[in-house]
């Protein structure tokens, strides 16, 4: 039974209930998805272009979760429901996927499996927000336990060795538990009916197309571009990442990377300043910048001496993620204004998510595949490459960006109590309609 919201605070009992749905959804995803390049490259002797091909199937999940969503969330059944029936049979999917030996029979389970993961994260979020009067000040401290819960994954691979002990299947076992888990736990959770919007939702509304006119201002057209662009240096850090710290022998690489999680909280607590004080264009610039910085990082670093400017590579990830992704949503949602956020952000994941990853997915792997060695791969001239992509997008985003008229910083600044940690594929909450009356005008009129 849904609580009395009236007070505008929850239940500790439904923040418990929520805190752990968020903490069991990331540990699920973190538990396979950092090793995944190794489990590919090192057990099952897949090529470069294969390992993207398997990371290309979160593009294709962020492109097809908000149909999911859209048809039959909306529509039809309650949320926690279909959480848990897709997490019960993403369950089977990733138990499965463990036991398979050669890439052929793997790609098509895991292609399955995040058709069915990607919608989740949506759910999630719904099921938060139903239970909640005042979603700004209220979730990101149910958010951040599924911020931990990829930090907890990481760092248990490295406490148990399976890296170096070539037992990552055992990751997908890990996570096909944490997934049932969940899917039993989910139909405990607070009823979350269908919203039975009016109508029947087009495909475009659902993609987010209903948003394309935005781009007719030629500073969004840039944000919106750009956006897509340094998605394809990204694919390499997502892809290859763990890989190539395994190659070069850092122990423990899977929790070595969690300190990328945990940089994202800290620098959270930075943007709301960084947004006053220089504005959108400088804060995503820094951004797009640190994206560069980290891959030339990762060319000269190593595990001797250089070893500093892996580990400053990998804090990084909170730069390079909060201060153009996060911040990316923050002006999204106040350039498109009350009538098309909703809209925008669904366009804006597409764009990144979908298209993006996919375009740098596609591009990844022939690359790395063209730097492999008997043994390993030169990860130098690799990482340098994504490096430059990085650079050039941020002297075309320099050159090209003018930000008029869209928001006070201030507001801004503030916006950053309502935005998600790292969860690929999920966009900004779109604030509750109950809590946002006041007109704007049209962006694309401005």
């Amino acid at each position: 039974m849904a609580e009395d919201r009236s007070s505008g605070s929850m239940a500790v009992g439904i923040r418990l209930r929520l805190s752990l749905m968020m903490f069991l959804q990331f540990f699920v995803w973190g538990a396979w998805f950092v090793t995944m390049g190794t489990f590919l490259g090192q057990g099952l002797a897949a090529s470069g272009s294969q390992i993207s091909l398997a990371y290309l199937t979160q593009s294709l999940g962020a492109i097809l979760a908000p149909l999911i969503i859209g048809l039959i969330a909306d529509q039809f059944f309650a949320a926690q429901k279909i959480l848990a029936i897709l997490h019960i049979a993403g369950a089977a999917l990733l138990w499965f996927a463990s036991t398979m030996t050669d890439f052929g029979a793997f790609f098509p389970v895991i292609l399955v499996y995040m058709i069915l993961y990607m919608p989740t994260l949506a759910l999630v979020n719904s099921i938060s927000f139903r239970q909640m009067q005042d979603p700004e000040k209220q979730f990101p401290a149910v958010r951040v336990l599924g911020t931990i819960g990829w930090i907890v994954a990481g760092v248990t691979i490295g406490w148990l060795g399976w890296e170096q002990g070539a037992q990552l299947s055992m990751t997908f076992q890990m996570a096909a538990i944490a997934s049932l888990l969940l899917g039993v736990f989910a139909f405990t959770l607070p009823a979350t009916p269908p919203t039975g919007k009016a109508g029947k939702s087009s495909i475009g509304d659902m993609l987010g197309l209903e948003a394309l006119g935005l781009l007719k201002s030629r500073s969004y057209l840039v944000f919106f571009i750009a956006s897509i662009a340094i998605c394809i240096p990204l694919a390499f850090y997502y892809n290859f990442t763990n890989l190539f710290l395994n190659e070069i022998g850092v122990d423990a690489a899977a929790a070595v990377q969690s300190l990328g999680q945990a940089s994202e909280v800290l620098f959270l607590l930075v943007l709301p300043f960084l947004l006053k004080r220089l504005g959108v264009k400088w804060t995503l610039a820094i951004g797009m910048a640190a994206w560069a910085l980290r891959y030339v990082f990762f060319a000269f670093g190593d595990t001797g001496g250089m070893y500093w400017m892996l580990l400053l590579g990998i804090l990084l990830h909170g730069v390079c993620y909060d201060f153009f992704f996060v911040a990316g949503q923050i002006y999204t949602n106040k350039f498109a204004g009350d009538r098309f956020r909703s809209a925008a952000q669904g366009l804006i994941t597409l764009a990144t998510y979908g298209i993006g990853i996919l375009i740098g997915s596609l591009l990844a792997g022939p690359i790395v595949d063209t730097f492999a060695t008997p043994d390993n791969h030169e990860w130098r001239p690799i990482w340098l490459i994504p490096a430059a992509i990085a650079a050039v997008v941020l002297l075309a985003f320099l050159l090209l960006f003018r930000d008029r008229g869209t928001r006070t910083d201030t507001d801004l600044g503030m916006e950053t109590a309502s935005t998600t940690l790292e969860a690929p594929g999920a966009p900004l909450p779109a604030p509750d309609a109950r809590q946002s009356n006041t007109p704007r005008q049209d962006p694309r009129k401005e």
